[in-house]
């Protein structure tokens, strides 16, 4: 039966590559079908209707809390101008110079990323980031990339995603943060050295280059100027909260949004402007929200007793336990998180390593430098992830060519990633 269940979710993966069912969907099939195979019965205890659907939609739900919370601050930042303001003063302080720019659009990025992710992520460092990038002479490819890989030096900091890793595996936050904290100077340095080596050896591409840029309209941010210089602090207060403080993910992103709201808006307009900026912030949110039901549900059939006892011996004959052996064969495994593959931590790939907690192969830590690695891959170099789509065709290229020049360094950072789990939980 195990391996009827792995030929399922091989189906699985091919609908979410060929588009033939949306992946909150396909997931929620996977689920339903593996609850069957697995002998689960319709009602009662470990049953398809009650425990797989009824108990697996919420199991998220904390996560779903803090990614609301986290597009509402994304929102504010953007409604108040402050990652405007940002982008501004970093293209003001470097003036024409390429490589300082693009560094300072990528500090900007990694600023965001620590907030919220996604399209709306790179809506705010990339809407006036990658013109002003293009306009000094950064290639495109290398703008768009740049967006992302800055984004991604901030992901290892995101709260909503330390609550997600820490509920769908079972961890506590301070687990994940920790090991977050060690994955973050790989995806600095990967970032950092993208930015020095592409804008030198691409060398640059002048005034043309904006003709596929379209001019976006000024914003009422804009036309009423900067927001102060207190309010740009605004993104580094939940970090440094719940890093500095140990405060918990909610309430960190909570003293973000008030930050925000107070720093930057007269009294007698709070009112309107949160409530404004919490309904775009749903709007913003209602993708991931969709996912994270899904995966709550998928994650609940694999680890029903039938599925665990199918699987178990086969995921555990594949698996190599060797330190050495683990890293290389792991490493090797990066492109199949591209294109929604099988591990893709936003798709399949919670199931994957649900199925190896569940049956006890390896520890959770080990899991969670897997997902964590491979989510750093993801986001940059998918051509299908959001940010990636909405990067490159802003700055008039493709995902495609993106993905070619950005996944060198995000394997490198995934390998990373690997090397700190093997040597400290193997």
């Amino acid at each position: 039966m195990g391996v009827v269940i792995l030929l399922v979710m091989a189906a699985g993966v091919g609908l979410m590559l060929t588009r033939r069912l949306p992946t909150a969907f396909a997931l929620v099939l996977l689920a339903v079908v593996i609850a069957f195979l697995a002998g689960a019965p319709l009602t009662g205890e470990n049953s398809v209707l009650d425990t797989v659907l009824q108990e697996g939609a919420p199991t998220l739900a904390a996560t779903m809390i803090a990614i609301i919370l986290g597009s509402w601050l994304g929102r504010l930042l953007d409604e108040t101008g402050i990652a405007g303001t940002l982008v501004r003063k970093i293209v003001e302080f470097g003036g024409d110079r390429p490589t300082v720019v693009a560094l300072g659009v990528l500090a900007v990025s990694a600023l965001v990323g620590t907030v919220t992710s996604s399209a709306p992520a790179a809506m705010l460092a990339g809407i006036i980031g990658i013109p002003a990038m293009i306009a000094v002479g950064v290639p495109k490819v290398t703008a768009a990339g740049t967006v992302l890989m800055g984004i991604a030096v901030g992901v290892p900091f995101e709260l909503p995603l330390w609550q997600f890793f820490s509920t769908a595996l079972e961890l506590p936050v301070p687990t994940v943060r920790d090991f977050m904290v060690k994955l973050f100077p790989f995806a600095l340095v990967a970032a950092l050295v993208f930015v020095l080596v592409e804008t030198r050896r691409r060398g640059t591409e002048h005034a043309w280059s904006l003709k596929s840029v379209d001019p976006r309209p000024r914003s009422r941010r804009e036309e009423l100027g900067d927001a102060p210089w207190y309010a740009l602090l605004a993104p580094a207060v939940p970090l440094v909260l719940a890093l500095g403080f140990e405060l918990a993910v909610v309430p960190s992103l909570l003293a973000g949004v008030l930050y925000t709201l107070v720093t930057t808006t007269r009294p007698r307009e709070m009112n309107k402007r949160l409530l404004r900026t919490l309904y775009g912030g749903f709007e913003v949110a209602a993708p991931p929200l969709v996912l994270f039901v899904a995966i709550g549900v998928l994650l609940t059939a694999v680890k029903l007793p039938g599925a665990v006892d199918a699987l178990e011996p086969l995921v555990r004959a594949v698996s190599p336990q060797n330190p050495v052996v683990f890293v290389f064969v792991f490493t090797l495994l990066v492109p199949l998180c591209l294109y929604r593959g099988p591990l893709n931590v936003f798709g399949l790939g919670a199931g994957i390593a649900g199925v190896l907690i569940a049956t006890g192969i390896y520890p959770a830590a080990v899991v969670l430098g897997m997902a964590t690695s491979y989510n750093q891959v993801f986001g940059v170099a998918d051509p299908t992830s959001t940010q990636t789509v909405w990067s490159a065709q802003y700055a008039g290229v493709t995902p495609q060519q993106v993905m070619v020049r950005t996944l060198p360094y995000v394997w490198a950072v995934a390998l990373g990633g690997l090397c700190v789990t093997a040597a400290a939980h193997l």
